[in-house]
């Protein structure tokens, strides 16, 4: 795992990518400090801490994929503030598939191991690189995006800033594949026939 002083370097310079995405953000302004839900008459600083990254530095790597999100549906103080965060780790040879964030940029900050990113512009061109500990590397806004831990042995974290306080997130693969478009569509789309349709069908079913 990331020593600790790592992770507090991490968490400081990453409130400063959070509030440059804030400044930048695509989310509407509002023209109060903040917005209170509805259900609440009386808050305090609870309302704006969010707990849900507690020790997930320290926890055990998961044996797939897997995003903790601190958006606007886990944190309601992020309504309005078009700003958001996640933490990413990567087991080996993990990967978050080809997907797009139509509200927002990203930025990642690779913590600890090393990750393969890429996207693809709209000329479709590939945009890659190999990012050790310490690196950050930028998605554009809506651009087809993914990243991979190339490593067969070795974990990898990032954590992620979202110019969004609801950056959305549309998955390429299940996106295509399980969400109903005719087989004879999708073979004829990708030059290939049913048969193969469905097996790649199957094994996305297989894997949610």
């Amino acid at each position: 795992m990331a020593t600790t002083l790592l992770k507090n370097v991490t968490f400081f310079v990453f409130a400063a990518f959070a509030y440059v995405l804030m400044v930048q953000a695509s989310d509407p302004d509002i023209l109060s400090d903040f917005i209170i839900p509805a259900n609440m008459t009386v808050i305090d600083g609870s309302f704006f801490t969010f707990t849900g990254f507690r020790g997930i530095l320290d926890s055990e790597m998961p044996t797939s994929y897997k995003g903790t999100q601190a958006s606007l549906k886990e944190f309601p103080a992020l309504n309005g503030q078009s700003v958001s965060m996640a933490v990413l780790q990567f087991p080996p040879s993990g990967i978050n598939p080809p997907h797009t964030r139509p509200h927002s940029t990203g930025l990642l900050l690779l913590v600890e191991g090393s990750l393969e990113v890429g996207f693809i512009d709209t000329t479709n061109k590939l945009y890659n690189q190999t990012l050790q500990a310490g690196d950050i590397f930028i998605f554009p806004k809506s651009l087809v995006h993914y990243q991979y831990n190339a490593s067969p042995t070795e974990p990898a974290i990032a954590i992620a800033a979202f110019g969004s306080a609801s950056s959305g997130s549309v998955s390429v693969p299940s996106t295509i594949f399980t969400s109903g478009i005719d087989d004879l569509i999708l073979a004829r789309s990708f030059k290939t026939d049913i048969a193969t349709i469905q097996k790649i069908k199957a094994g996305l079913v297989s894997k949610a």
